[in-house]
């Protein structure tokens, strides 16, 4: 059970997010803490991090958009959801702040992005069909085995829910793209695994895929003893880690735990190989693999028209 605290956002509401991607992007979390309690969730190791099963929503979020909207001279040209959180949580109150908060912003005519792995509410695609030019989804997926996917993210949709999302937005005429982030090493790395992932994209409609590799840090290794203690997917996954090589990653400007260079291009290269045969764009994510790519897994979307109302 999640325990939802309500606390006011003290700081700006539009923030660049430490992670370099969206560095040049304004970003909105509508929470502290995520109800999906994904079991290798970077954010845990933030100072933030309200921990485990807790929900802080910042109520007086929508108020404060207002305010700095209003303040404005030139108006963003998209919001990212969410750096830190999920805009689609399973709690009523944050999809219904949720959705007033996106409302201001398609209404100003400013466009929205959102990387979910999360349940859509009704309600939002109501307004996303009279917005579709302005809004932007990826939806987060990193297998079609149910079984696994309820242990390592058990507040998120299912898989069924997120294919069904993703097909709904593409009908929407909403750019949509999937992404498979993180790549889990011997857990989702598989060619039985990237074969189910990309053929059930193709089937409803996606033609883009971002993704990404585990790292390591003390709070995620720590999340996941506690999500997998005793099992055989933990010590699956510290076997892989047993040679893992510090790196320098872009995403926070920090140090993590990965896997050797040679074992993550083989990976990815695996994974190429079945997204060229199924037509598919990969995309990998530089900020996390500088050492492998310098191109952008482009989180935010891409904004080439003009945003007007």
């Amino acid at each position: 059970m999640v325990n939802l605290e309500f606390v006011e956002r003290k700081s700006a509401v539009l923030t660049p997010s430490s992670l370099v991607c969206l560095s040049k992007t304004a970003t909105i979390n509508l929470t502290s803490g995520c109800a999906h309690g994904c079991a290798y969730c970077y954010t845990k190791g933030y100072s933030s991090f309200p921990g485990e099963s807790t929900v802080r929503l910042y109520e007086n979020i929508a108020e404060k958009l207002d305010q700095e909207l209003a303040k404005k001279r030139i108006l963003p040209r998209s919001v990212y959801f969410s750096p830190s959180s999920d805009l689609f949580q399973p709690i009523p109150e944050v999809q219904a702040l949720g959705l007033r908060v996106v409302e201001t912003l398609l209404q100003r005519g400013i466009g929205v992005a959102f990387l979910t792995k999360g349940t859509i509410g009704e309600k939002f695609f109501e307004l996303f069909a009279k917005h579709p030019r302005l809004v932007q989804a990826r939806i987060g997926l990193i297998t079609t085995d149910q079984s696994l996917l309820s242990q390592l993210e058990p507040g998120a949709a299912s898989v069924a829910l997120r294919l069904k999302q993703a097909k709904r937005l593409i009908q929407l005429g909403i750019q949509t793209s999937m992404r498979a982030d993180p790549i889990i090493p011997g857990l989702t790395d598989d060619e039985i695994t990237f074969e189910n992932l990309c053929s059930q994209m193709r089937a409803v409609g996606v033609q883009e895929l971002a993704a990404s590799i585990l790292f390591l840090r003390p709070a995620i290794s720590l999340s996941l003893q506690k999500s997998l203690g005793g099992t055989k997917l933990l010590q699956t996954i510290q076997s892989r880690f047993v040679k893992s090589k510090r790196l320098s990653i872009h995403a926070e400007h920090s140090t993590v735990n990965a896997l050797p260079i040679e074992e993550r291009r083989e990976i990815f290269a695996r994974l190429k190989k079945l997204t060229d045969h199924h037509g598919l764009c990969l995309r990998l994510c530089a900020c996390k693999n500088p050492d492998i790519d310098s191109g952008s897994c482009l989180i935010a979307g891409i904004w080439n028209e003009p945003l007007l109302f």
